[in-house]
């Protein structure tokens, strides 16, 4: 399964890696993302891909949710009744 199927899509460009070792993130993506100069860019590598998220202004609320499928229905309420 390619990464272009696990992503949705907002823009798809080319950006090439100069002599520096640095790439400009191309017109598209930047748009399509809202980004401006000053802005932080998370560069995550997962294998022999590298994706570039737009770094979250709260880390808080990015995380929110991110295990609200992780358990079995009822277990969490059943962890936390056993804590009294």
């Amino acid at each position: 399964m390619t990464l272009y199927v696990l992503v949705e899509c907002k823009a798809m460009a080319e950006a090439t890696l100069s002599g520096k070792n640095q790439i400009v993130i191309p017109r598209e993506a930047r748009h399509a993302l809202g980004l401006k100069a000053g802005d932080k860019l998370l560069v995550v590598v997962r294998g022999d891909r590298v994706v570039v998220l737009q770094k979250p202004r709260a880390h808080h609320r990015a995380l929110r949710g991110l295990a609200a499928q992780s358990y079995p229905s009822g277990y969490l309420r059943k962890e936390r009744g056993s804590w009294r």
